[in-house]
């Protein structure tokens, strides 16, 4: 079996999601997701122009070797963008090696190691009361674990809280937008809501929180020993994780859970966090994180280190990862849970898919390959759209992380 062809379809039902489809001589092809959240135009052109020529005529079952070669040969290495690329294709040719074996790819990666993924969603309300509203109804629809942000006193706007009705999506048309900040306001409700949730739905609700990277180790530290009484299953992106070794700071002060990792595209994002144990959860997805291949071998070294994952599933990623993921849930052993937020009707109805959700948990199917697909000609009536996530400044107009 040789590769034939490959190309980039871009489309935007509700939001851009970049796919890549490869082709071989045998008629069967594969599908891979490139998106990376208001840069997807990057990584289209990154595989037009410079990857999809070096795959044609390779052997599509030779995926150790491609990717070692989109890795290495080009001497520029890592960065969202090379990786969302090299993951696309990694994705693409597993997708190509399942449908040529008849079977999911959850078989290559060693098989079922679960029946299900236990997967959290987000419930969210512009103040505490709201959000108690929007966790009640998602817990009616069958959700176990449940992330839950608000909005609070003193901020016009934060992150995790929809600005209007509906299901919350970050990427926004056109230019940035601009959110405010202040991790003293932030700091003084987190523990009230949280206390609230408890107090409202008992002690069985697993509860999640996003602090998004905005505050130092030691404001993180003084945060998670405060929620530490409402047993968090965990705390996510407490702060940025460049320095990683910030995060020890934090793990001296609390014994909440840490999760950590959705911008992450290498193993090196994540070496010392995971050997000297300072997180709990490892996020980084199949699509930032190289693909099947590299994310298979970070998630071993994780487990020498008691991390398990719990990888990003927001509606930035194309249900193409999202199947992706959940066959990559099936199979390792250090699962932890999965993200999922739904995507829309019109984003479900360009990838038709046989993933499921229910009382909880999701399954990837049993189609063999990924289990995914695309509507090129529905895919075509949606046309990109130029978005970007917001940025945030504090009060005073500092820029600060969003």
């Amino acid at each position: 079996m040789k590769i034939t062809n490959a190309y980039v379809n871009i489309t935007s039902p509700g939001r851009n999601f970049v796919t890549l489809k490869i082709e071989t001589d045998e008629g069967i092809y594969g599908l891979g997701d490139g998106t990376l959240n208001g840069r997807e135009l990057a990584v289209a052109s990154y595989l037009t122009d410079h990857v999809i020529p070096c795959i044609i005529g390779r052997d599509p079952f030779q995926t150790e070797d491609i990717w070692q070669y989109l890795y290495r040969a080009p001497y520029w290495r890592r960065g969202p963008v090379t990786m969302a690329a090299i993951a696309a294709v990694d994705i693409a040719l597993w997708d190509i090696k399942g449908k040529a074996l008849n079977t999911p790819v959850y078989n290559l990666l060693g098989g079922k190691s679960r029946e299900g993924m236990l997967v959290y969603c987000h419930a969210n309300g512009k103040d505490i009361e709201h959000a108690l509203e929007d966790v009640a109804k998602h817990q009616e629809m069958g959700y176990k674990a449940i992330r839950v942000q608000s909005g609070f006193p003193g901020l016009a706007s934060t992150y995790g809280v929809s600005k209007k009705p509906g299901r919350y999506e970050p990427a926004e048309r056109g230019l940035p937008s601009e959110y405010e900040w202040s991790t003293e306001i932030y700091l003084r409700h987190v523990p009230e809501l949280f206390a609230r949730v408890r107090e409202t739905f008992g002690e069985e609700l697993l509860l999640l929180h996003d602090c998004h990277h905005r505050m130092t180790p030691i404001e993180a530290g003084r945060l998670g020993k405060e929620l530490e009484p409402f047993h968090l299953f965990w705390m996510e992106d407490p702060t940025p994780a460049e320095l990683q070794e910030g995060f020890k700071i934090i793990r001296q002060h609390t014994t909440t859970p840490i999760a950590v990792g959705e911008v992450f595209n290498s193993i090196w994002d994540a070496h010392d966090l995971i050997r000297n144990q300072w997180i709990d959860y490892l996020r980084m997805t199949l699509v930032h994180g190289g693909g099947f291949t590299h994310l298979k071998k970070v998630a071993d070294f994780a487990e020498l280190y008691h991390v398990r994952t719990g990888f990003h599933g927001a509606t930035d990623l194309s249900p193409v990862t999202m199947a992706a993921a959940l066959h990559f849930d099936t199979a390792i052993h250090n699962f932890g849970i999965q993200e999922h937020m739904p995507h829309t009707d019109e984003t479900d109805a360009v990838f038709p898919h046989n993933y499921s959700f229910k009382d909880g948990i999701m399954t990837p199917g049993d189609a063999p390959g990924l289990g995914v697909d695309l509507d090129e000609a529905l895919a075509a009536k949606y046309p990109y759209q130029r978005a970007y996530l917001p940025i945030n400044r504090k009060l005073d107009g500092t820029l600060t992380d969003w």
